[in-house]
């Protein structure tokens, strides 16, 4: 299989991505089958076997595909309002009617195969990372202390969502977004989150 950038392998795997997006939406995880990846992308079932191996396989590799994504960063010139802003894009991921279900088959699929957790960490450790720019901004602001734990101040903000979502099933409104910012910056500001 050709490796260039941009080449068939490249194709091959947006396509299966792609497709494994699709099967994730509509069937969750649980329905998740390399068989049916191969007929959505038209890809040949023992090339998806060979390359992905399984439903895990497949999970695994669009994490990592996810986690090369840039994810837009709020700048409003204010701690609060950029992690207001962060929150409610978990928040508003989870609520759209084609990326939500996908989201929550990734977490799905993490509680249940060490493969996808490894992946689904790695996406969270590279999203968290990302979004601490916007935290970093605040510290040369002066608005938190030098020691502040940067990226713990974004899990911080963003664990209440998914605590919701996935552990007691409640919705999560926005006003349930904007406080768990809010308590993360007040925690930051206390310096309880430093490193």
């Amino acid at each position: 299989m050709d490796k260039r950038p941009g080449g068939r392998s490249a194709r091959v795997r947006d396509a299966v991505r792609q497709a494994t997006l699709t099967e994730l939406a509509e069937h969750g995880y649980s329905g998740l089958t390399v068989e049916n990846v191969a007929i959505r992308s038209g890809v040949h079932k023992t090339t998806v076997y060979r390359r992905w191996g399984s439903a895990e396989g497949l999970i695994a590799d669009a994490l990592e595909l996810a986690r090369e994504e840039p994810w837009p960063l709020p700048d409003t010139g204010s701690l609060r309002e950029d992690l207001r802003e962060i929150a409610g894009l978990v928040r508003s991921g989870f609520a759209d009617p084609v990326a939500g279900p996908i989201s929550a088959a990734f977490v799905s699929a993490a509680v249940q195969s060490t493969g996808p957790a490894q992946a689904l960490h790695d996406f969270f450790a590279a999203r968290h990372e990302q979004a601490a720019e916007v935290v970093r901004r605040a510290v040369a602001r002066g608005e938190l202390p030098a020691d502040t734990d940067v990226a713990d101040v974004i899990r911080t903000a963003v664990a209440p969502i998914y605590y919701r979502l996935f552990i007691t099933h409640e919705p999560v409104t926005e006003r349930d977004a904007e406080r768990a910012a809010d308590a993360a910056l007040a925690a930051a500001r206390a310096g309880i989150l430093h490193s």
